[in-house]
């Protein structure tokens, strides 16, 4: 219509950017921000800890010929007119409300995985979007990838045949966390602001600094949300699967029992959908075996091969085992999904990872750290992806 044609960025016009969160993800994204040929202009550097905002800073006087403004409180950056577009790179809790927050302010979004702390959360997503009209573009990188597009449209065509299975997998070596332990707030952290949307408590010693993962479900949405995302994308986009029809979850703690991690650091689950077919995930947060020659992936079984998919990486084999094809060359994936986003804004192409997509397999988390949290498994609305069991609707959603 034309009153939203006058919300759109035009083609060539440089997009103003204030960036959420500047922790661990921010690396990924200073090159982005600062490529000339984006034409972005990184407006604000916004962080609850004070220390995070400096170092942000000195990350851009490196490559900006300008110094962004530094603020404390999301809050007046959605409320800023000058800012056309967010980059979310904060705890999980507030990647949902915050996105909804800024799209209804008229601000796109860029937001990073997973896409909702819980699924009530997803379902909020699709319905902003919708309202809003504003593009938002989730972080599975991989959907930017021109070579893992090009395979998943062979596979979506018949080069392995008809899939049927998926094994999504991740490994690491995570070692020991404190014990929780009551603590004064860190110097130069707003701790309410960090909470947000999340029910308030009392600080507890380095839970700021990425141990929120976890600690509890107060703000992280364990393994599953933290890196499986990556892979259950990867298996649900290469067989064309929507919601499951049930979900089976082995799950546990089973390295330094006595540390301060409070959920599992293993699980093993399955996911089934109509027509038989699975995605089966096998999560290690602190194993170092690589049981399939990598520490990521997913592996998908077809009725004339297999393809093996990590990242921007492929392998095909064929029915025989034979490796037919691959391409190990590695590309900048967050670099493409970035300006994926930017020209997505400008109108000249959709976002590869929708809020609508992006919401199929974030559910896929839920549905299984659920499954943990009640200890049984449960049949799931295929056509919703709603889960038909009263102990699961009880964690749909939670407390603010």
């Amino acid at each position: 219509s034309a009153r939203s044609y006058k919300n759109i960025v035009g083609a060539n016009e440089r997009v103003n950017i204030a960036v959420i969160g500047l922790g661990r993800r921010l690396d990924a994204f200073v090159a982005p921000l600062g490529n000339k040929e984006n034409n972005v202009r990184v407006h604000s550097l916004c962080d609850v800890m004070e220390s995070q905002r400096i170092k942000g800073l000195g990350k851009f006087s490196e490559i900006l010929s300008y110094s962004p403004r530094l603020e404390n409180d999301v809050h007046k950056i959605q409320e800023d007119k000058e800012v056309d577009a967010l980059l979310h790179l904060t705890p999980d809790h507030w990647h949902a409300p915050g996105t909804c927050y800024a799209v209804q302010a008229g601000k796109h979004v860029y937001v990073e995985k997973p896409c909702s702390h819980n699924p009530r959360e997803g379902e909020m997503l699709l319905e902003f979007q919708k309202k809003y009209k504003k593009v938002i573009q989730v972080g599975n990188q991989a959907r930017s990838s021109d070579k893992t597009i090009e395979i998943i449209k062979e596979i979506h065509n018949g080069l392995i045949g008809d899939t049927y299975e998926a094994i999504a997998f991740y490994t690491n070596t995570r070692g020991e966390v404190p014990v929780a332990q009551p603590a004064p707030v860190p110097r130069g952290l707003d701790w309410n602001l960090f909470q947000g949307p999340a029910p308030r408590q009392d600080y507890t010693h380095d839970t700021w600094d990425y141990n929120w993962h976890w600690y509890g479900w107060t703000y992280g949405t364990a393994e599953s949300g933290n890196n499986m995302i990556h892979r259950y994308d990867l298996a649900r986009w290469a067989m064309q699967l929507d919601y499951p029809e049930q979900v089976e979850v082995n799950a546990g703690k089973k390295h330094f029992l006595d540390d301060g991690w409070t959920m599992y650091d293993t699980m093993n689950a399955v996911f089934r959908f109509p027509g038989g077919k699975i995605i089966k995930c096998d999560c290690k947060s602190r194993s170092g075996y690589r049981t399939y020659g990598s520490n990521n992936g997913a592996i998908i079984f077809g009725t004339k091969g297999t393809a093996f998919l990590t990242g921007s990486i492929y392998k095909i084999y064929d029915r025989e085992g034979n490796l037919v094809k691959e391409d190990a060359s590695k590309l900048d994936d967050v670099n493409l999904h970035f300006v994926n986003f930017i020209n997505s804004i400008r109108g000249k192409t959709t976002v590869n990872s929708s809020v609508v997509e992006a919401e199929k397999s974030t559910l896929l988390c839920h549905l299984a750290n659920i499954s943990y949290r009640i200890g049984k498994n449960f049949n799931v609305d295929s056509r919703t992806g709603k889960a038909i069991d009263s102990e699961a609707l009880k964690l749909w959603s939670r407390e603010y």
